[in-house]
């Protein structure tokens, strides 16, 4: 390969190493017993260098020793436009169309706001991302839940029948989507798309598809924009997009929104705009710039390789080697949600201890039930092979016994 995957790095700051030992988001990660290496596949960052691109064009800025007002430029716009059009067929995305958000968390809040009065419900898949949740209760809103159902092979599969009556019975205006699907790995098909589509549109609810993971996607599957289904999703559909999982940058802080439909796009600029946090950083944007560029997306074909292994490796270890596990195959991202309830039946171990027992031994997961998972575990499968290996090594020989 012609990028580095392979390199251990020394993440001298990053929160999957400092915030061992800390409280965050209900979850009190301990450190390895003493001697024992740590092994981050917990917080949602990879342990992968930046593609070059992306660092050669913050450094290239830096060169220029004024760092005060500025106006995004025409290339951001430009970088946008052409890696949706080559990469999701997005033929008349226009730069009237892209709007910067300081997080998609952000233009989650904003939606909330402009869409949903206090004390509504908000639509939300079950398994869910976390901090969806946070979003919607810190609005003073509620959430009104629909559970992703297995099928045979263990795939989540969406229950239109169930997502219509939550639908109805809570009278959700503003439904938060996750495509790729966050923490199960789902890449959804558009006949999927389209049937949820048609849902939302029988219950006259906006939606808000976070894309952030759209990048990601395995062979034999593709990302679809949920906003190009068809026209009403168009209409109705905001898209929410990032750089950050894609390319580590997640601590720049730099999103943006795709809105096509003009009134809509008025009433949240103009929310946001009111709040007066939205504001682009110049080192974002240049870091932007160099991500969606040509070796941007040469770097991300090689990256994906490297994730599709993993996921593939990680899948084969617990079918083979951890068979009381149940996990479904990764179509996408870099999550692996790991179902430990058979398991716990047949041992008798509480999910407490099995937790605890994954920190032990050094191998930092998430704490599934935060994601709506009963009794799951969420592991980041984005780092060098070789730790891979030795976490699942570690599973094995000191917590699945």
């Amino acid at each position: 390969m012609k990028y580095d995957f392979t390199t251990i790095l020394e993440r001298r700051d990053a929160m999957a190493y400092t915030g061992v030992g800390k409280d965050l988001w209900g979850m009190s990660p301990e450190p390895p017993e003493e001697g024992r290496s740590f092994i981050p596949m917990w917080v949602a960052d990879m342990n992968f260098a930046t593609a070059p691109p992306v660092t050669e064009a913050v450094r290239s800025r830096l060169d220029d020793p004024t760092f005060g007002y500025f106006l995004p430029e025409d290339e951001y716009y430009g970088s946008i436009m052409r890696w949706h059009r080559e990469r999701n067929g997005a033929s008349d995305l226009g730069r009237e169309h892209i709007g910067y958000e300081n997080g998609v968390h952000g233009q989650i809040s904003t939606a909330i706001e402009v869409l949903t009065e206090p004390g509504d419900s908000v639509f939300l898949q079950k398994p869910y991302y976390a901090a969806f949740e946070t979003d919607i209760k810190m609005a003073g809103r509620r959430t009104a839940f629909s559970q992703l159902v297995q099928d045979g092979d263990g795939k989540y599969r969406m229950d239109y029948e169930e997502m219509d009556r939550v639908l109805r019975e809570s009278g959700a205006k503003l439904a938060i989507f996750c495509s790729p699907h966050n923490p199960t790995g789902r890449v959804w098909t558009r006949e999927e798309l389209e049937k949820a589509m048609d849902v939302f549109r029988a219950n006259d609810c906006y939606v808000l598809s976070d894309e952030i993971w759209s990048d990601i996607v395995f062979s034999g599957h593709s990302h679809i924009p949920t906003q190009l289904v068809n026209e009403w999703a168009r209409e109705h559909v905001m898209g929410a997009y990032a750089p950050g999982k894609t390319f580590n940058v997640a601590g720049l802080i730099g999103s943006y929104h795709i809105i096509y439909n003009p009134e809509l796009r008025r009433r949240l600029k103009r929310y946001a705009d009111g709040t007066n946090y939205n504001k682009m950083n110049l080192l974002s944007m240049y870091a932007q710039i160099g991500a969606y560029s040509p070796e941007g997306a040469e770097w991300t074909g090689e990256l994906l390789q490297v994730l599709e292994g993993n996921a593939e490796f990680a899948y084969d270890f617990v079918k083979n080697e951890l068979p009381l596990l149940r996990a479904p195959k990764p179509e996408g991202t870099y999550m692996f949600f790991v179902d430990c309830g058979e398991y716990m039946k047949k041992s008798g171990r509480d999910f407490g201890d099995i937790l605890k027992a994954g920190w032990r031994a050094g191998v930092g997961w998430e704490d599934g039930r935060i994601f709506g998972g009963e009794h799951h575990v969420r592991m980041n499968l984005a780092l060098p092979r070789s730790l891979e290996e030795e976490a699942f090594r570690r599973l094995k020989e000191l917590v699945f016994i």
